[in-house]
């Protein structure tokens, strides 16, 4: 029986062994990657399905994030690449820093996206008048500049400098403040769950005394009422945290601040509710075109100005706005 069965395959195989050979080329062609990503635009998340409040209030509109589709480039995809103009071919190192791996990046990213929530959990509760609390607070390496002097690594958490205990980014800028370049200063971390001295030689940039290194700061945070929030393994990154904190305000307050409009906007946010900057405001503003979307918020400066530029430049129908802080974006949306 399996003697027959191999021998009909082998037959079959003989007859159409050119058709076999083609269909593996053609998919091997269009399937390795390329170094090299593509970025397009993409769509758009709306916020008040991802957060969940006990009692909240209804939202007759929707608070939206927009984001950026990135893609490793393949043959195809590349080809399409050239025809299109919204999609743009990156180098590995246009997104990543220098002495990083992609694997790195993705690693901050994500621990951007985990700070980026719980700083709207902490500006949103507040802006509301509802209790929240920081109950723990710890700063984590996530990149250690090739010209630095240190041998702290990505993933170390800083328990100390100098002997004094550090919580969060303030307290390092305290620490530095009385400091000069070539100092150095002597850091208590955790490594793989082992407590360790490191060391690190300060330089000077920009005029300012610094180690050399990105930090992110990981918080836990508890609220009454409760809040969860959930986010796909696949999303990362700190640019949703203004639309995050905003529909969390809007769950918790009577006035829904939507008015019913389908409103999309991107910036970061910070626990004391200051907007931050972003990249990549062109593939977001063209994903909030294609979705319909009537008002745009984007943080104030380069990010407002290039907004502007290509609404004009596109005859794009809608309205954007420029924010510097989370107030800025309410008391524009309170007045619609």
């Amino acid at each position: 029986m399996f003697t027959k069965v191999y021998e009909k395959i082998k037959e079959i195989f003989k007859e159409n062994y050119k058709a076999f050979i083609t269909m593996l080329v053609v998919f091997i062609v269009c399937t390795v990657e390329f170094p090299y990503y593509i970025n397009t635009p993409g769509g758009l998340i709306n916020v008040n399905d991802r957060v969940s409040i006990d009692g909240a209030y209804h939202v007759e509109g929707s608070l939206n994030m927009a984001y950026v589709t990135e893609i490793k480039a393949t043959l195809p995809t590349l080809l399409i690449s050239l025809f299109n103009k919204d999609w743009d071919v990156l180098k590995e190192e246009d997104i990543v820093y220098e002495n990083e791996t992609i694997e790195d990046a993705y690693y901050r990213d994500h621990l951007l996206l985990e700070e980026s929530i719980n700083n709207a959990i902490i500006v949103g509760f507040s802006k509301a008048g509802k209790q929240v609390e920081i109950t723990s607070s710890s700063l984590l390496v996530t990149y250690v500049d090739l010209d630095s002097e240190t041998n702290l690594k990505i993933g170390d958490e800083i328990i100390s400098v100098n002997g004094i205990e550090i919580n969060n980014s303030k307290d390092i800028s305290e620490v530095l403040k009385n400091k000069k370049a070539g100092d150095q200063i002597y850091l208590q971390v955790l490594e793989d769950n082992k407590e360790l001295t490191k060391v690190a030689t300060l330089k000077e940039e920009d005029g300012k005394v610094i180690i050399g290194i990105l930090i992110t700061e990981k918080k836990e945070v508890e609220t009454i009422p409760e809040v969860k929030l959930k986010f796909k393994k696949s999303e990362s990154g700190p640019s949703g945290g203004l639309m995050t904190s905003l529909a969390i305000y809007n769950y918790l307050t009577e006035e829904d601040i939507t008015h019913g409009k389908k409103i999309v906007g991107t910036g970061t946010i910070d626990n004391y509710g200051n907007v931050g900057s972003i990249g990549g405001i062109k593939y977001k503003l063209k994903g909030a075109i294609k979705n319909g979307a009537e008002i745009f918020i984007v943080p104030n400066g380069e990010n407002y100005k290039d907004a502007i530029r290509l609404k004009e430049e596109n005859n794009y129908k809608i309205e954007i706005i420029g924010v510097s802080t989370i107030d800025d974006a309410l008391n524009y949306l309170m007045d619609l």
